[in-house]
């Protein structure tokens, strides 16, 4: 029997009478499978991030069948709720946990502490443990193939870039797209809304209409909902999807988005207890190694402009371009990386500042 959606709850005494939380399931339990879980920030209906995440879920459920039972929990905010989610997953026997958003990154390094015979994984943080590794995606690579369409696509030389949290993660994005928009149209700007969520359609949605109202002409996002892609068809302006194809939210309208890839990571980390190789790493992922990738260009976008995106992602692939080599400087004039040089890892994972191009302050 498979089960789509049940509720799961530990026992007074272990829990301390927390209350009953509701789980996402996998397929039925088999004799001693790995029991995986995966804690989401968002619903797996969001069409973006978690959405994508649970792809990979998925995946691992279909390469190893009644070898694994995977259970998510989606919908957990970042802070204690998460701590409380983790420990439920690992007192429940879970072997292999992944936390898949930011703000779980010290719930998940508290709780390891609890159950060292527990694997934990957590995705884009940097705090590891013996039994905790780390992961990510390099989407800054995507946001400078993005960058470079909307650069040649703006009539109004204004973009719109919706922001989730001031993070670097978030931060690296705009910068990396603002200087691939900047070298093919160094008129363009961009505009940044921060809505201070992951997920939340009504605020995207409004911050996607403020941005056109501001005469931005192509509006992209880091933050999980299709909404600014059904807005942008609406309005008749272009838009770049967020961690899914958003294209069927908004087919004249969508140019590309940034495609996070997880299903091969989590089938191979998966093999890897199997193999007794897990170890505690750092991945950090890219348009080379498939982590990344750029949906189908519009057809509509003309033929030079998308055979220009399609030379960004062949030339990030072999090395022989970096979003972040210098020259360039930050919005004060002060040049961050000089000419001859490129951003180190290190630099774009510290990164709070804009570079030229981006308007308005960096919040604190």
């Amino acid at each position: 029997m498979r089960i789509t959606r049940r509720h799961f709850a530990l026992g007074a005494a272990a829990l301390g009478g927390a209350a009953t939380l509701p789980f996402g399931s996998g397929r039925a339990f088999a004799a001693d499978p790995l029991k995986i879980g995966f804690v989401y920030v968002g619903p797996v209906s969001d069409h973006g991030y978690t959405y994508q995440h649970d792809v990979g879920r998925k995946a691992v459920e279909a390469k190893y069948g009644d070898r694994v039972s995977t259970t998510f929990v989606e919908n957990v905010p970042e802070g204690p709720d998460c701590e409380r989610v983790v420990q439920q997953l690992a007192q429940a026997g879970h072997g292999l946990i992944y936390t898949t958003s930011f703000g779980f990154m010290n719930p998940t390094i508290k709780v390891a502490q609890r159950f060292p015979n527990v694997k934990f994984e957590h995705a884009t943080g940097y705090k590891r443990a013996d039994n905790v590794a780390t992961y990510s995606g390099r989407f800054y690579e995507g946001r400078t193939v993005a960058g470079t369409l909307a650069g040649k696509m703006t009539k109004s030389n204004i973009i719109g870039y919706i922001g989730s949290f001031p993070i670097p993660e978030v931060v690296n994005g705009i910068n990396a797209f603002t200087l691939a928009m900047r070298e093919v149209n160094p008129q363009a700007q961009v505009r940044v809304i921060w809505v201070n969520s992951w997920y939340d359609p009504g605020k995207e949605a409004d911050a996607a209409k403020a941005l056109i109202d501001q005469g931005a002409d192509v509006i992209t996002q880091h933050t999980d909902s299709p909404a600014p892609i059904q807005v942008a068809q609406e309005r008749g302006v272009w838009a770049i999807g967020q961690s899914s194809d958003m294209t069927r939210f908004g087919p004249k309208s969508h140019m590309t988005a940034v495609v996070e890839v997880w299903d091969g990571y989590y089938v191979d980390r998966v093999q890897q207890v199997f193999d007794g190789t897990w170890k505690p790493t750092d991945t950090w992922g890219g348009l080379a190694s498939g982590m990344v990738e750029m949906a189908p260009f519009n057809p509509a976008l003309p033929e030079d402009v998308r055979a220009l995106g399609q030379q960004a992602i062949d030339d990030i692939k072999s090395g022989k371009r970096h979003p972040f080599a210098g020259p360039f400087k930050n919005q004060d004039g002060e040049t961050v990386v000089p000419a001859g040089e490129a951003a180190a890892d290190e630099a774009i994972l510290s990164m709070n500042y804009y570079v030229e191009g981006v308007q308005g302050s960096l919040p604190k």
